[in-house]
């Protein structure tokens, strides 16, 4: 699983050069990739653990900057499973973000008004745009770009439709819940009681109760 291109980029700048990286910065990446699959799989305690180790690797270079990336990566995790928290572990080191950072925050938190898109990941720059979720190729980004247009209240039906496919197709058992939740509210609001009936079956398989 790939995590955020922010995230990579400044973990593995320099890896290129002469000199073979730090251990801190392969250890760091093995560890958000870890805890990024066993969040979204649905398994917490392994994901708290693997944070706890990429935290733990980026604080040892007293870089602030790069700890709020870290958990910018737990704040796309939760985007993408539709829990808002505020990203308390974020908000503490906002004031030693980088502006390309302040503004990945507020495009998940659905801070969007007089974002500059420019200080986006590319791939997330269309969504702010004009809410292209169908043309974010990479199923994480999309997944996280669908919890971004919840929050700031531009998903779509169709929308709510591909982040539920694109989280059935990748195994990701806690924004598949999620997002079949929404999917069923959206059905018995509408009074269409035999797809909310369906979407719940799929619910109840899901989570293992069937």
């Amino acid at each position: 699983m790939r995590i955020p291109s922010l995230i990579v980029a400044a973990l593995l700048a320099g890896c290129a050069s002469k000199p073979p990286a730090p251990d801190w910065q392969g250890n760091a990446r093995s560890a958000l990739e870890g805890f990024t699959d066993d969040y979204l799989k649905g398994n917490t305690p392994a994901a708290q653990a693997q944070f706890r180790e990429a935290r733990r690797e980026t604080a040892a270079t007293g870089r602030a900057d790069l700890v709020a990336q870290v958990e910018l990566v737990r704040c796309a995790a939760q985007a993408a499973s539709l829990v808002f928290e505020e990203c308390p572990g974020y908000a503490v080191l906002a004031a030693d973000a980088t502006p390309a950072q302040r503004a990945y925050a507020d495009y998940l938190a659905g801070r969007w008004q007089g974002l500059d898109a420019s200080l986006l990941p590319e791939q997330h720059r269309p969504v702010l745009a004009g809410g292209q979720l169908a043309g974010v190729a990479d199923p994480l980004a999309r997944m996280v770009a669908a919890g971004a247009l919840f929050k700031a209240g531009r998903m779509t039906p169709e929308g709510i439709a591909l982040a539920v496919d694109t989280a059935s197709e990748q195994g990701w058992r806690r924004p598949l819940l999620t997002w079949l939740g929404v999917q069923a509210q959206r059905a018995e609001a509408a009074g269409d009681a035999g797809a909310a009936q369906q979407i719940r079956r799929r619910i109840a398989l899901a989570s293992g109760q069937r």
